[in-house]
């Protein structure tokens, strides 16, 4: 099979043929039709999260079929439609693993970074991780959901049930899968991005926006919460300015530069800031449904496989309106 292949942070991919994987006992193989391209993938290529496998096959955002089924797979069948998240696998005995917040785990895998992920024409993957997908939505389509849309989903519910006014700092995929879910769900979403970036704030508003603008700037009205996903530290004391008392600020990215000092009145008034770490498979059950039932329209640009390193150079430097997705077999 060929893959896009890390050798080294800090390097290009390399696209090389490996061996098709073998499924263990508790894994399927599948044959991967699309991969999405997350910031989390520029943040190991570029050395940002620093423990990866090396050599490492990135990715994981992965839609494919089950090609094979290890002896102790239940629940999937040869040809079924399947998912593959960022949560490999959680140990299932930590102090958190026990109270259902597999999310945080102590002895985590994740894909694309402590095993290969789906930068490649095959990948195998522990199948009681997996999701499966319905029919009838494009392979390219669907691939951001299981990351941006994902991250998306915890983010927005750790922001509050209540909140009505939402702002989203850093108008990427997980906020245009986000957006398309709060108007759904009667929220009035006020879009933040880069200063001057008239495009992405066109974007925002043709998605439901009731708002866009530079992240410098103040909406018309103070948040109820805000989400942060570009990884700008700066974003934090911007967001808490323009968050009315008891709001809160989430954090939804894996990496972020530092947060700059900022007057303890900005936090005042019983203002919260808090992080969000990767996801549990009942979030991603939860969003699935509710993304077929809103219906989520992914935004993507899609790259044939070898020109993986083109599309992380895109996403690096803001060129992507909403997603970009490799696809095995787009030429």
């Amino acid at each position: 099979m060929y893959a896009m292949v890390l050798e080294k942070a800090g390097q290009p991919l390399r696209l090389k043929e490996e061996p098709v994987p073998r499924p263990k006992p508790d894994q399927v193989l599948i044959r991967v039709h699309a991969c999405g391209v997350c910031r989390t993938d520029l943040h190991i290529v570029d050395g940002e999260l620093s423990e990866p496998k090396l050599p490492l096959i990135p990715g994981h955002e992965i839609v494919g079929r089950v090609v094979q089924a290890g002896e102790k797979v239940e629940g999937f069948r040869v040809g079924e439609r399947i998912g593959v998240p960022w949560l490999a696998s959680a140990c299932g005995h930590c102090s958190y693993c026990a109270k259902g917040r597999e999310n945080l785990c102590d002895e985590p895998v994740f894909t694309g970074y402590g095993i290969d992920g789906g930068y490649a024409e095959y990948t195998v993957a522990n199948a009681q991780y997996c999701f499966h997908l319905a029919e009838g939505t494009e392979d390219t389509a669907m691939a951001p959901l299981l990351c941006a849309g994902l991250i998306g989903y915890r983010s927005y519910r750790l922001a509050g049930e209540e909140v009505r006014k939402l702002g989203l700092y850093g108008f990427g995929a997980a906020a245009h899968i986000l957006t398309q879910v709060a108007k759904h769900e009667g929220k009035s979403v006020y879009a933040f991005t880069k200063t001057g970036d008239r495009k992405g704030q066109a974007f925002a508003r043709r998605l439901g926006a009731v708002w866009a603008g530079g992240s410098d700037e103040q909406p018309p009205e103070k948040l109820e919460a805000a989400i942060i996903f570009a990884p700008v530290g700066a974003l934090v004391p911007a967001a808490l300015r323009a968050l009315g008392k008891g709001g809160t600020v989430v954090c939804g990215g894996i990496h972020m530069s530092d947060i700059p000092s900022f007057p303890y009145d900005l936090l005042w008034g019983e203002r919260v800031v808090r992080s969000v770490a990767n996801l549990t498979r009942r979030d991603g059950q939860e969003f699935l449904a509710l993304a077929a039932k809103v219906p989520v329209r992914t935004d993507v640009t899609v790259y044939p496989l070898e020109q993986a390193n083109a599309a992380l150079s895109d996403l690096r430097s803001g060129k992507i309106e909403g997603a970009a997705v490799l696809a095995m077999d787009f030429k």
